[in-house]
């Protein structure tokens, strides 16, 4: 494909000139004698670069310059600037210009400059295209990543989508537990009907038996009438349980009873109602630890944990940290309406760096932050969270630990003895988590989180 170039000058003649010598070259070249006509071309045919002279009259090659950056951003821009502009020149480099040439220049250094800078455009298509090709490569949905651990969270998502099977999905807060729900039931044949989400932490538990079975009028104080409850609404479709592990036990029992029989009352009322609901519940609560404890009942534990989903927390997939951040640059800078952006090197280092103890949910917030405050072409380290910037200038090690807090090494030494102990385990079971699991006394469930949350592959010990 011909490069296509528009030459903007109200000299005429010099605009030919420059259009005849890079016509020579095999670039496709058209001319404008003002900025609104370049405008008004540009508006109907794509370039890849546009060389404007800097006095234009009443429409500036600055303000050319604007408008490209603001709606053609994937142009480049060549100045052309009089004798003495320098300074104004400098200006056009800081708003995205590619590059300036002084009058007068000659034919070879204007050859020189536009190979240089169409070469440039070229490789950050290229990039584009490839970081396209990589979003779309590894996501299901808008759920992104690349890792070992996220490839096998898609391959359960697709076996179990067409299912009626009710799913477990396990991870800390930030992960995408919601967002893995919105995949299985948006891939699955209930699709045409609601996905009804009720988090069990956000409601008082004199209220929360209301919301999922709904209530007679007067049931309660402020109950002036009859309400529907999120079962009854989700009838054909899908209901949604975030935060399972925060419901009381009596109204665990209800849930049991409405997952073995399909049926249930209102609060305040005796007449049975009968639903066709498949259930998807959440939680970052350690569940096996409440089944120890007595707060979590096991018949409802081994009813919800039909097929276990367990989204491991970003420190233990670095590996898609490249592909969430081109990501959620890309769609903040769309939703935002600013123009692509790169981070710069320290910047990006420091995100890379960074723990993100909120997970994914971290991450984006950092980078709608910088997105929103950056005013350079690229995005600083100053347009970044304290917190994240910090990992810039310090990246924990074990070498570290007499400059941390008590507490602090203490956990690193506990999270180096789990590591270690569950690695043994597993080298000496060849890999297999269930007889590693009951050998450390463990449920199988909790030893596959830690596994997730170390980062630790099971198939690596298997011989």
């Amino acid at each position: 494909m011909k490069e296509r170039i528009l030459v903007v000058d109200d000299e005429r003649t010099i605009g030919i000139a420059i259009q005849r010598l890079l016509g020579g070259l095999g670039y496709e070249v058209d001319t404008a004698l003002a900025g609104e006509e370049a405008v008004e071309r540009l508006g109907r045919t794509p370039y890849h670069l546009v060389i404007t002279d800097l006095n234009l009259k009443t429409f500036t090659g600055m303000d050319l310059l604007r408008w490209i950056k603001q709606h053609r951003a994937q142009t480049a821009v060549i100045m052309i600037t009089a004798y003495g502009s320098e300074k104004i020149a400098v200006e056009a480099m800081k708003l995205g210009a590619a590059d300036y040439l002084p009058k007068p220049f000659d034919n070879d250094e204007l050859e020189l400059v536009v190979a240089r800078v169409l070469e440039e455009v070229a490789l950050r298509r290229d990039l584009r295209l490839f970081q396209e090709q990589a979003a779309d490569a590894y996501r299901f949905e808008n759920i992104i990543g690349k890792s070992a651990a996220m490839q096998r969270v898609f391959d359960v998502i697709r076996k179990v989508a067409d299912t009626d099977l009710t799913v477990l999905i396990r991870g800390p807060s930030g992960t995408g537990k919601e967002l893995v729900a919105n995949a299985i039931h948006y891939n699955s044949p209930r699709r045409g009907k609601p996905l009804i989400k009720v988090n069990c932490a956000a409601f008082s538990q004199e209220l929360v038996e209301s919301e999922l079975f709904g209530h007679e009028k007067g049931a309660f104080t402020g109950a002036v009438t009859a309400r529907e409850g999120k079962f009854e609404i989700a009838d054909g479709g899908t209901l949604f349980l975030d935060e399972t592990g925060d419901m009381r036990l009596d109204t665990q029992a209800k849930i049991l009873r409405v997952l073995q029989e399909r049926e249930f009352e209102h609060v305040g009322g005796n007449r049975t109602i009968k639903v066709d609901v498949r259930i998807l519940a959440a939680t970052n609560q350690d569940l096996e630890a409440k089944l120890q404890d007595g707060s979590f009942r096991e018949d409802l534990y081994y009813r919800l944990n039909v097929v276990p989903i367990v989204l491991p927390p970003l420190r233990a997939r670095t590996e898609d940290l490249p592909v969430l951040i081109e990501h959620f640059l890309h769609t903040t800078a769309a939703r935002l309406q600013r123009p692509a952006q790169s981070f710069a090197a320290d910047a990006y280092r420091a995100l890379l760096a960074h723990e993100w103890k909120g997970n994914v949910r971290e991450l984006q917030h950092a980078i709608e932050q910088a997105v929103a405050l950056a005013s350079a072409a690229e995005i600083q380290l100053d347009d970044l969270p304290a917190s994240v910037r910090s990992a810039a200038a310090r990246q924990p090690d074990d070498s570290d630990e007499g400059a941390a807090t008590f507490k602090e090494a203490k956990q690193r030494m506990i999270e180096r003895f789990e590591r270690q102990f569950i690695c043994e385990a597993l080298a000496r079971h060849h890999g297999n988590i269930s007889k590693a699991a009951e050998e450390m006394g463990m449920y199988r469930q909790h030893l596959q989180i830690k596994l997730a949350e170390y980062g630790i592959d099971s198939a690596q010990y298997r011989t």
